[in-house]
């Protein structure tokens, strides 16, 4: 029978390539910064390290990140095309960018990025058995009975006879070292638990839209020069 899906999830998945000598000194930068002492002990045992949270949040100032963040761009102007955004007529800021860390069985808990619209994360370094991204839905579309997709009594008893994009609540994407990956900043997201790591080194950022001419337009951020400070 057809199936129709609605309200799909948009997520941009494409290579960048660079130099490797450029990625050599990004990685020695980011092992630089890792090699800090922590600034403030924010994370469990099994938590990756985070730079935004260790002073490391504005890495698109650092020279050494410049190659990378061009490429970025230009991934993200694909990202809001793909959305029907018309890039004419909205500027993109990055607000942060920083790198992340996980060795062995360290991980990111789930989370959302309220505070921007666009978030990414390129993977720098990356091994075909490290962690994977994951996102999980909250709105569970298709449950069409209370508890259906989380029970363990329903999973015990067999009553789920199999997983599929139709009743998963999470879904794992393969990511490759050189891969970006683009979505919503509102898009619940994490890393896969339970996976060993050989120092997967990733780097994040979170980007606001802007309106060039906020004339006659009831939502969306204004121009930036149009703001005053209180």
């Amino acid at each position: 029978m057809p199936n129709i899906n609605l309200f799909p999830l948009s997520i941009i998945k494409e290579k960048i390539s660079l130099n490797e000598d450029i990625k050599k000194k990004m990685i020695e930068e980011i092992i630089s910064m890792l090699s800090q002492p922590e600034k403030k002990k924010i994370r469990g045992e099994e938590s990756s390290w985070t730079g935004d949270t260790q002073g490391f949040e504005y890495l698109f100032k650092n020279r050494k990140f410049y190659p990378l963040l061009s490429e970025i761009k230009k991934s993200l102007i694909k990202y809001i095309n793909h959305l029907g955004i018309d890039e004419n007529k909205i500027d993109l800021y990055m607000t942060r960018s920083w790198a992340t860390v996980s060795i062995g069985k360290e991980r990111i808990s789930r989370h959302k990025h309220k505070q921007s619209h666009i978030s990414f994360a390129y993977y720098l370094k990356k091994n075909e058995n490290d962690s994977n991204i994951v996102f999980f839905d909250e709105n569970y579309q298709n449950e069409i009975i209370p508890g259906l997709f989380e029970s363990s009594t329903i999973k015990d008893r067999g009553i789920m006879k199999n997983l599929n994009l139709a009743n998963a609540v999470s879904v794992d994407v393969k990511v490759d070292e050189d891969d970006i990956i683009i979505f919503p900043s509102k898009a619940l997201h994490g890393t896969q638990a339970n996976k060993s790591n050989n120092k997967r080194i990733s780097i994040s950022g979170d980007v606001i839209c802007v309106a060039k001419d906020s004339n006659l337009l009831e939502t969306m951020m204004p121009p930036i020069n149009n703001w005053d400070i209180i």
